[in-house]
């Protein structure tokens, strides 16, 4: 378990209806009328030969899809190819590029559809909103996205079974004569004039077939993919090529191909000839269906590849974020926002294009991965084996290549401008990265410090044997060990000052002693310093806030917990005042460090914990064991979450501060009445040596350092080190009142 996964929960029909109602969409509808300018009649038969080929890469997919069922598509079979570099970069970044162009233009479909009912409706705003409301939708969850799909696809279904029917069976419909006019199919003279405008029909209306490409974005979301990844693959494009090529039958021989010529409602325009009234309503409510089909899909596999190249730190990592629902809401708000900012362009057939060309740059080097993998795995197994290998990957090839060069120029450009860009970026990170690297190497040694005030001589081997391992794994760090001498006007004159000082000295020197002893033993660097202060509290905030290099003040646990005791007050000041993280140790004896226990609940004090314990168990080459508490009331309030789910969030907590899920680290899920239960539970079953635990630190509680803390300091059988991250006074208040809110 070394990276985030998403949840398989697409059924087959749910993934057939992602594919063929995600390509019923706005493009047959939008595209129909500008295809029937370039064309005329030959229109039909471009739609027929786009499909066919399409089969090609359709096969192609279904075994890369079921070899690889992983998010991210396109990047992960060319990854598995090439490895890891710009090519991969570049295929990723261009597929959820062309992923969200088409949402953009499907969102444009979505108004022009929509305005047949609205006149006067801006375009442009519509688009947005409609783009807006699916992206709250995707972030709620890819069940109730796969719900919808069913929803739509099956009324989509409906709507052109009506609309060829009436179409093909109405005396005022399709008629052979109105399709081809004086026997012609071409407009054209000569073979190569009309091969040229096929192909540039075909360039032009390809990116209406790729519907069948979401299937393989979100194989990881599919149940059964060795079955249902192919199945679904297949079937949808068979459905999307037979309604295509009858759906432009019926529109061209109902109307001559020079009165559609250009219309983005060329299907409504039809359907007032042979069936007007309701058939004008179920195809606009189609359009605007087969429109919100468009973008919900084109939505999904934008953001599963962002996610990917969040996942593989291709892109920010913060895209692979997951909520609670194991959706990537951070690459989905991202997808949104610039689905916005193109729909401004708002002309639909340059973004058409641009989306055809960037799916195509996208399928060849699929296709080119798919020959790559057969010669380097030959014994992989392979589910679903494309027939007639390899020729198929080959044809899938070359029809991308003469698409994309019948493509529009300007959209070209634009689509090599991004390329461009793209790489930039790729080159801009990577030395980013290098030099950020080699600064960090570069640092003086000691720039970081662990703070370990001296507040209480006794007892502080604990404290120091923990310091000096976190010291040794972040090898710029060095320990400090802080000593404050009461200034004299804070003190009452004592009986014989020269026999306190030397009895002074003399506890320090002893302390120094065992403080070296640890630091020699780990070869880390360290020092002592003595300051003055009003009080040890104060000396110690004094310290930090003059120098802003400590990384973390370590200190023991208080001897009271609860009422007065002036170590208490001091560490109470600490954890007010103190600008840094604050982790206190109650020493149970460690000698050696094999097995850390740390609970996860997901705030900063706990992502604290995981970091040190990680830490810790790097240099002792210990096991940490990362446990979730599930309480009857935590139950109550995910009660759709399953056993699954939990462990999933564990790992993206777990994740997202270590970045991967360590070797030595292992996940669990414990139903337990409460979190001490469930810790003293497994300290008991297990051997544990220490248990790190964060803490709420709520100074204004009767518990310091919260009841449940408290209660595992006091009654477990091993070390207990409590950690607190710092947070600003304004953002602990915020907490506190969030919590506080929840709690009512």
């Amino acid at each position: 378990m070394s990276k985030r996964t998403l949840k398989r929960q697409l059924s087959l029909f749910q993934t057939i209806m992602l594919g063929t109602a995600g390509a019923l969409g706005s493009g047959i509808f939008v595209l129909t009328g500008l295809a029937a300018e370039v064309a005329g009649p030959a229109t039909v038969l471009a739609v027929l030969v786009a499909g066919l080929l399409s089969f090609s890469i359709a096969l192609n997919y279904s075994e890369l899809a079921t070899v690889y069922p992983e998010t991210g598509g396109a990047m992960t079979y060319v990854r598995e190819a090439w490895g890891k570099g710009l090519l991969s970069f570049l295929i990723g970044s261009m597929d959820s590029i062309s992923s969200t162009f088409y949402t953009a233009l499907s969102a444009v479909g979505f108004a022009y559809s929509l305005s047949v009912f609205i006149p006067s409706l801006p375009i442009i705003p519509a688009a947005i909103a409609v783009i807006l409301v699916f992206t709250v939708l995707n972030i709620l969850g890819v069940t109730r996205v796969g719900n919808l799909q069913m929803v739509m696809g099956a009324a989509l279904l409906f709507a052109f079974g009506v609309f060829i029917f009436a179409g093909l069976l109405s005396p005022a419909g399709f008629r052979f004569t109105t399709l081809f006019p004086q026997g012609q199919v071409f407009t054209g003279a000569g073979f190569f004039p009309n091969l040229g405008i096929m192909l540039i029909t075909i360039a032009l209306i390809y990116a209406a077939y790729v519907g069948f490409e979401v299937i393989a974005d979100d194989a990881e979301e599919v149940k059964n993919p060795n079955k249902n990844i192919p199945t679904a693959i297949l079937i949808s494009l068979s459905l999307i090529t037979l309604i295509y090529m009858l759906t432009v039958l019926v529109t061209l021989g109902t109307l001559p191909w020079q009165s559609v010529a250009g219309s983005p409602t060329a299907l409504s325009d039809a359907v007032r000839v042979f069936l007007p009234g309701i058939g004008v309503t179920i195809i606009a409510m189609a359009g605007i269906v087969g429109a919100i089909t468009s973008i919900n899909s084109s939505m999904l596999s934008a953001t599963r590849e962002t996610f990917t190249l969040g996942r593989d730190s291709a892109w920010p990592a913060a895209l692979s974020r997951l909520n609670r629902v194991r959706v990537p809401f951070l690459a989905i708000l991202m997808v949104g926002g610039v689905s916005i900012l193109i729909t401004l362009f708002g002309v639909v057939d340059f973004l058409s294009y641009i989306t055809s060309a960037g799916y195509l740059f996208v399928l060849f080097f699929s296709n080119l991965a798919m020959i790559r993998l057969r010669q380097k795995h030959p014994a992989i197994h392979r589910p679903f084996k494309a027939p007639l290998f390899p020729l198929t990957p080959i044809l899938a090839s070359l029809t991308c290549l003469i698409v994309i060069c019948f493509s529009d120029l300007d959209a070209l450009l634009f689509t090599g401008l991004i390329i461009a860009g793209v790489t930039v970026y790729y080159y801009a990170s990577t030395g980013m990265k290098l030099y950020q690297d080699a600064r960090q190497r570069n640092l003086s040694p000691g720039r970081w410090r662990i703070l370990i005030p001296l507040t209480e001589p006794e007892r502080m081997d604990g404290v120091m044997q923990i310091g000096s391992l976190l010291a040794e794994y972040e090898k710029d760090l060095i320990l400090c060990l802080l000593n404050i001498l009461p200034t004299p006007s804070t003190q009452p004159e004592p009986a014989d000052p020269a026999a306190d000082m030397a009895a002074l000295h003399a506890q320090n020197h002893a302390v120094l002693d065992r403080f070296s002893s640890y630091a020699v033993e780990r070869n880390v660097p360290m020092y002592t310093k003595l300051i003055a202060g009003a009080s040890a509290a104060e000396g110690v905030v004094t310290e930090i806030s003059n120098h802003d290099n400590v990384k973390l003040v370590l200190m023991k646990w208080p001897h009271r917990a609860r009422g007065g005791g002036s170590y208490l007050k001091t560490l109470v000041q600490v954890a007010a005042e103190a600008p840094a993280n604050l982790a206190v140790l109650h020493d149970r004896g460690v000698q050696r460090i094999r097995n850390i226990l740390v609970p996860v609940g997901g705030g900063a004090n706990c992502r604290l914990a995981i970091q040190l314990a990680n830490n810790l168990a790097e240099q002792e080459r210990a096991r940490v064991l990362y446990l979730r508490v599930i309480t009857s009331q935590t139950g109550q309030e995910n009660a759709v979450e399953s056993q699954d789910d939990y462990l999933a969030n564990l790992q993206e907590v777990v994740m997202t501060q270590l970045g991967q899920v360590p070797a030595n680290a292992s996940l669990r899920i414990q139903r337990a009445n409460s979190v001490q239960e469930a810790v003293l539970k497994e300290c008991e079953a297990t051997e544990n040596e220490l248990v790190i635990i964060g803490s709420e630190f709520d100074i204004n509680s009767e518990c310091l350092f919260g009841q449940v803390c408290e209660d595992v300091v006091e009654k477990a059988p091993c070390s207990v080190l409590v950690v607190r991250h710092h947070a600003s006074a304004t953002a602990t208040w915020l907490h506190h009142q969030v919590r506080k809110l929840q709690r009512d």
